[in-house]
């Protein structure tokens, strides 16, 4: 019995030593090995709307010492387009990926099956109002906010009266969460206003649209509730295609800026792109860093710009990240 008991020791001992053996072996593994690389996957990635992000995201790669790179991509990737290019990033030595997912019902599914391979961070892709999130962590500006925060600006405009007066709005998508949801938060504030919505229109846009604004019914005001749509409606604006029809938007390029900056635009509210990539690339790190670490949702901000508060100093520093 005694020798039993002995034996039992000698094994739990030997089993604790092999377990320390292996976390100093782990350890300086991981310390010995090259910077963290994560790769980043975000659809049409030249586009001006992400330029803030991409400097948010090389900010923190900075600050944190890791190797970042993005992908480059055209326009809407297809679910499996971004899957082979998720695989032939690990393929490539990534430690993890961020990923704005790919139109599509089995977009999580598949985004779950790389989750067992690297860490997988998303970007752009948001809960329901009522808090039914991926399960997979997200950085993300709050959407229904940005909606409400929009149609509160239209109605100071107006000392909360729209009786009688007609909106048409404009979507690059309707097949997102993060699309509902803006609608949703712009069109609740609404409900008691008196407005009429004449029109809703969803994308994408290109050449082959232009100028499709001019033939919608005339309204009072057009709203754009994503940058590419502000950009849309802008261009037919200034070329006189609203049938003079005000334009209220969510936007982060320049590009949008540039239209509240001319008139065109009356009111922008700007997500705080910067910090979703900075978040997004922050949150990851601490996925590779700790090995038993559940990575965690981040809500960035927003702000609303008028042009006469375009170059305020706080508004400063949120034009300074879209020009990067």
């Amino acid at each position: 019995m005694k020798n039993s008991k002995r034996l039992f020791i000698l094994i739990e001992a030997v089993l604790a030593v092999m377990v320390m053996v292996l976390a100093f072996v782990m350890l300086r593994e991981r310390n010995g090995k090259d910077l963290d690389k994560v790769s980043v996957i975000i659809q049409n990635s030249d586009d001006g709307q992400w330029s803030a992000f991409k400097y948010g995201l090389r900010m923190a790669a900075e600050d944190l010492k890791l190797e970042m790179f993005v992908v480059s991509t055209g326009g809407p990737l297809t679910v499996e387009e971004e899957k082979n290019l998720i695989e032939r990033e690990i393929e490539n030595g990534a430690d993890a990926v961020i990923v704005q997912p790919a139109l599509g019902d089995d977009a999580e599914k598949m985004l779950l099956k790389m989750e067992k391979k690297v860490p997988v961070m998303l970007v752009e892709y948001t809960a329901s109002k009522d808090k039914e999130a991926s399960v997979l962590p997200t950085a993300e500006p709050d959407n229904y906010a940005m909606g409400t925060a929009l149609a509160e600006e239209l109605l100071k405009d107006y000392n909360g009266n729209l009786n009688g007066k007609t909106l048409g709005i404009l979507q690059e998508t309707d097949n997102t969460e993060a699309a509902r949801n803006r609608r949703e938060g712009f069109t609740d504030v609404l409900k008691d206003s008196g407005v009429k919505i004449s029109w809703s229109v969803s994308g994408p846009f290109g050449e082959k649209e232009e100028n499709f604004l001019e033939t919608q019914p005339r309204v009072d005001f057009v709203v754009a509730l994503d940058d590419n749509s502000l950009i849309t409606a802008g261009k037919d604006s200034a070329a006189k295609n609203l049938h003079g029809a005000l334009l209220y938007g969510i936007g982060n390029s320049t590009e949008a800026v540039y239209y509240l900056d001319t008139g065109i635009a009356e009111c922008l509210v700007v997500p705080d792109a910067f910090n979703v990539g900075y978040q997004s690339l922050t949150e990851t790190a601490e996925g590779l860093k700790k090995y038993f670490y559940k990575m965690q949702d981040r809500t960035v901000s927003y702000t609303v710009i008028r042009r006469d508060t375009l170059f305020s100093k706080e508004n400063q520093e949120v034009l300074f990240t879209m020009s990067q």
